[in-house]
């Protein structure tokens, strides 16, 4: 069996694994069936994609989105992996091409979406295809409840009785509830390895705010980090084509996305996202799985989302590539009554209503979170944290205040108006505002009116909104959405318990945190250049710029500026097979010069024996006529050197046996050679 150090460094790239990926490989390789729980952008993929070219075989991936899968098999035949995919989206040819590779033997991973295993012939096919692992991408799919369900995913545990493999199944956002289920219909019942790998995302800065005039929050918010890659999501596919739009007025690269539009135009804007450096995409929640591209640099919700886990997953779409990112979700009252309304008004059992219920409510503790979101966010996976230092809660605290009372008079207000008025009405009683409509109900005369004028109408609707987040009032669809009391409001009205609030004034300066650079001053025009060279590349190849390298390694080449070939194949991402196809065009922009390299050298890159064999090639240089200068010329040819370095001959009858020197040449070149050859 391959050696998977090896694997990760020649064909990858990458000096080492990061926590917790290896044993995760190690179990797959050992054929074990395996779930892990990691987040996104920590390294999921290598983990089922280097134990399928330690295994024999092929491994059939299922993952949920075309592009999702097309964007995997580039990046794996970029690093020279046979990979292919099986899709709706193929052409004659690609599809031809697969089956070539299945029948030769030469596939390794195989793609495919979880509708194909409806076909009849998909057992046949993989069975054809001898295929000896199941790997599952996205694997929380198989939740009937979750966010993403995907029916298809139901098969998949069929699959693997007919084949009798076994399978690896992946995800990042599976609580505990999501993980029974994968369990349940993936593994049949028996508890597979489980590995869970920690939800922290350290790169992510996180912020929320509430809404005013949401479209100039957003288009502040993108101002300040003009030309990076971002995705702004809302609630609303009408929405996604205006606030597209006003993008674009404002001088951005931006188109809109969602599940109503054709699907040429959809993939249109997936290849736009994927190949044009600093274009923002305004979608539904449409474009949420189907992103792979690594170095998205902000995410921005203009709405709010439906849960922690669609929340963990959208952000998680930012700064893949481990460098900085920034986000920013928007939300107010009228997002609280979508959200509660969506739950009420769906088909799910009571006991299903009451979870999701439960579910918003934590996405809600998020949003009005007084300390650190880290600890809140990570609290809800079930993971403790110190204060991260990198939210807008660790930038600048909020002020609380003791709302108990404030609270104990809007109950007050609800419950004497029968629980039929929504929170502009109550405002209106609480601060003595004797509108037409409160003097008709005859609410002027109740004992709350203007009760609360210690407090001002915008100080009132935030009390009323995290009252909302509490999930102290909700409101009733049966009532238009006016606000009633929920059981755990009454400890509180009764005067048995008490509870604090922000003292929140709706800010209209968004963003207080300055974007941070991906490298200093002085490096970045060398990231520009390294940019433009990527791109013209991937334009060359009709292929995303990423696919050539992501940010992560045209960051570190800006920084370590690597001189020769040897060095470049240190950087983190540059694997043997890119290296190269790249190596000496990069190279080119970072020194100004290209480095003219013999194949008998490139094969010894990143290797000691290169080294040893520039050594030896300076010292053949030196005696290319003898200790005097005056001899009949001699020389080894590169591909000799090149064995002489690998193989390191101690001795001298050791050295003419490997390079089949003669006489002559041991004599000339043989004493300097292992001179070298020891101190090496």
């Amino acid at each position: 069996m391959k050696d998977p150090h090896h694997l990760l460094s020649q064909v990858f790239g990458f000096s080492g694994f990061r926590p917790g990926q290896e044993e995760i490989v190690q179990a797959v390789m050992a054929g074990r069936d395996t779930l892990a729980i990691m987040p996104t952008g920590g390294g999921k993929s290598l983990c089922f994609q280097i134990p399928a070219l330690c295994r024999d075989g092929v491994t059939v991936v299922i993952s949920p989105l075309i592009a999702l899968m097309r964007d995997q098999v580039r990046s794996l035949r970029e690093a020279g992996v046979e990979a292919g995919a099986l899709t709706s989206g193929n052409t004659d040819e690609e599809t031809e091409a697969v089956f070539s590779a299945i029948d030769e033997g030469r596939l390794k991973l195989l793609y495919m979406a979880p509708e194909r295993l409806a076909s009849g012939g998909a057992v046949a096919l993989l069975k054809r295809a001898r295929c000896t692992l199941i790997a599952v991408d996205e694997a929380h799919c198989v939740s009937q409840w979750g966010h993403d369900f995907r029916p298809d995913y139901l098969r998949i545990g069929e699959l693997r009785r007919s084949l009798n493999v076994p399978v690896a199944a992946f995800t990042a956002t599976a609580d505990e509830e999501t993980r029974a289920e994968i369990v349940a219909r993936l593994f049949n019942g028996t508890p597979p390895a489980t590995f869970l790998r920690g939800f922290d995302r350290p790169n992510i800065h996180l912020a929320f705010a509430v809404k005013d005039k949401p479209r100039e929050q957003i288009l502040r918010f993108a101002a300040a980090r003009k030309g990076q890659s971002g995705i702004v999501y809302t609630s609303a596919r009408a929405r996604t084509e205006v606030l597209a739009q006003a993008l674009r007025e404002a001088g951005h690269s931006a188109c809109h996305y969602h599940g109503g539009m054709e699907a040429e135009d959809r993939r249109r804007v997936e290849i736009r996202f994927q190949q044009e450096d600093g274009l923002i995409v305004v979608a539904t929640v449409a474009f949420g799985m189907g992103i792979d591209k690594p170095d998205i640099r902000w995410v921005a919700h203009a709405d709010l989302p439906k849960s922690i886990e669609a929340y963990y997953q959208e952000i998680g779409r930012g700064g893949r590539d481990g460098a900085a990112a920034e986000t920013l979700t928007l939300y107010g009252p009228d997002d609280i009554r979508l959200r509660r309304s969506q739950i009420d008004e769906g088909a799910a059992p009571p006991d299903r209503k009451a979870a999701d219920h439960a579910r918003l409510n934590a996405l809600l503790g998020l949003a009005e979170a007084m300390g650190c979101r880290r600890q809140v966010l990570l609290g809800y996976f079930g993971e403790a944290s110190d204060p991260c230092g990198n939210c807008d809660m660790c930038d600048s605290p909020v002020e609380v205040f003791d709302a108990t009372e404030a609270v104990r008079k809007a109950l007050s207000a609800i419950l004497r108006t029968g629980e039929w008025f929504g929170a502009g009405h109550l405002i209106d009683i609480l601060t003595g505002n004797a509108t037409s409509k409160v003097r008709e109900k005859g609410h002027d005369s109740l004992p709350t009116f203007a009760v609360g004028r210690d407090l001002s109408k915008p100080a009132w609707g935030a009390v009323f909104r995290q009252m909302m987040g509490r999930d102290l009032v909700r409101p009733d669809p049966d009532r238009f959405g006016a606000l009633r009391m929920t059981d755990g409001a009454r400890p509180i009205l009764r005067g048995e318990q008490s509870i604090t609030l922000r003292r929140d004034t709706i800010q209209a300066a968004v963003s207080r945190v300055a974007v941070k650079a991906l490298v200093s001053e002085d490096d970045a025009p060398l990231l520009s250049a390294l940019k433009a060279k990527r791109r013209a590349l991937a334009e060359r190849a009709a292929v995303p710029a990423y696919v050539i390298f992501p940010d992560r390694t045209l960051i570190e080449m800006a920084e370590r500026r690597p001189a020769t070939l040897d060095q470049m194949a240190q950087i983190t991402g540059v694997g043997a097979k890119k290296l190269e196809s790249y190596g000496a065009a990069f190279l080119e922009v970072i020194t100004g010069a290209a480095e003219g390299v013999h194949p008998a050298r490139m094969r010894l890159v990143g290797r000691d024996a290169g080294a040893v064999y520039d050594r030896l090639s300076e010292v053949q240089l030196t005696l290319a006529r003898g200790e005097d200068g005056t001899g009949k010329p001699m020389s080894l040819s590169p591909g000799v050197l090149r064995k002489i370095a690998e193989a390191r001959p101690s001795t001298l009858s050791e050295l003419d046996r490997i390079g089949d020197l003669g006489p002559a040449k041991i004599e000339r070149f043989g004493p300097a050679f292992l001179d070298v050859l020891r101190s090496a």
